[in-house]
């Protein structure tokens, strides 16, 4: 099965698939881990378990917090 996939603000690729690959196959085949991104078909995520049913797939890459640029144990000086 072919599937054109849209990584959110990154471009998109048209992948190859097994007939039973599931929405989790896909994104690793788009280069991330599940836990990282997430498959959204006709705007609604998907269940990374289920087997691959639509031609056009949009990756969602997930955002963990960081840190950040003001320290609040510094002191200022």
């Amino acid at each position: 099965m072919d599937v054109t996939v849209e990584v959110v603000g990154e471009g998109t690729e048209e992948y190859s698939l097994a007939a039973d690959a599931t929405y989790d196959d896909l994104i690793r085949e788009a280069g991330y881990h599940p836990q990282e991104a997430s498959a959204l078909v006709d705007g609604s995520l998907v269940p990374g378990d289920r087997v691959v049913d639509a031609d056009e797939v949009r990756v969602l890459r997930l955002i963990k917090g960081g840190a950040t640029d003001g320290d609040a144990t510094d002191g200022g000086a």
